[in-house]
């Protein structure tokens, strides 16, 4: 007589959600006309293709400022041409914020650029942004 083996019901579990939290980047755009994240001497941000990222920014009041308020911006170019990259032009305004993105799904080199003239030094503010696939 063979033995059988008795096993215990299949259990069954909720699916948990595929949607895995944004990266979440943080940035200062400070007074002095340049894009600072802590720990880092040279800013740089690197990413995944199409992965979501919050952006997280407190901006400091450079020498100049736009008309609407905005003290800074942060438009991101691709860098083989220097071309924008669509939903990625925004401004800042005094103080933190926060901005909810989709990495470009093409990976490579990309430049973040200030758009708004901070001050006599608006054109070093910038920083390396690169994407892997």
């Amino acid at each position: 007589m063979a033995a059988i083996a008795l096993l215990p019901p299949p259990r069954y579990v909720r699916a948990q959600s595929t949607s895995a939290e944004p990266h979440v980047i943080e940035v200062l755009a400070d007074s002095d006309s340049r894009y600072k994240i802590a720990g880092e001497r040279t800013p740089e941000i690197t990413v995944k293709a199409g992965e979501q990222l919050l952006l997280r920014v407190t901006a400091r009041r450079g020498k100049s400022w736009n008309r609407d308020g905005s003290i800074h911006g942060f438009t991101l170019l691709r860098a083989k041409d220097r071309t924008r990259v669509e939903g990625w032009d925004l401004l800042f305004k005094p103080g933190k914020q926060e901005f909810l993105l989709t990495v470009p799904a093409e990976a490579g080199e990309y430049i973040v650029v200030c758009t708004v003239i901070c001050s006599e030094d608006h054109e070093g503010m910038h920083m390396k942004f690169t994407v892997l696939p």
